[in-house]
């Protein structure tokens, strides 16, 4: 039986309250479960003690018996020091799309061709400069 330590939500309509609970992967969400190790309750201030609660002995026993955390949970269990979450690094999310990148380079080539026609400009000043103060 594979065992899953996954959220199960409970509250009314727009007001969420999460139950942490061991549930089989094939139970509902929000269906039958085996043991309940904390709660989230997502309405209360990020600093809050009681938005995340936790039965550390109690995750660390399932833990130990083969129970796989979901994303969400393994953030509560990172957060609490019980598990490591891997860093999720995605370089090119960040990246703008191909059309903006083009617009980019077009901008940055008139950028480089105004700066070239400007040095032209001021070396052409400078050097009749010279040859009148050189007579």
């Amino acid at each position: 039986m594979a065992l899953k330590i996954r959220l199960a939500r409970g509250g009314s309509k727009k007001r969420p309250y999460y139950r942490i609970v061991i549930a089989d992967v094939r139970s509902p969400r929000d269906g039958r479960f085996i043991d309940k190790v904390g709660s989230y309750n997502p309405l209360l201030p990020k600093d809050s003690e009681q938005r995340v609660q936790l039965d550390v002995e109690r995750i660390q026993h399932w833990i130990e018996k083969g129970a796989k955390p979901t994303d969400r949970v393994l953030r509560f269990l990172d957060a609490a020091g019980l598990a490591t979450r891997p860093a999720r690094n995605n370089p090119k999310k960040a990246l703008p799309g191909a059309k903006a990148q083009e617009r980019l380079e077009e901008q940055r080539m008139k950028e480089e061709e105004a700066a070239a026609a400007a040095a032209e400009a001021a070396a052409e000043a400078e050097a009749p400069a010279e040859e009148a103060s050189a007579e």
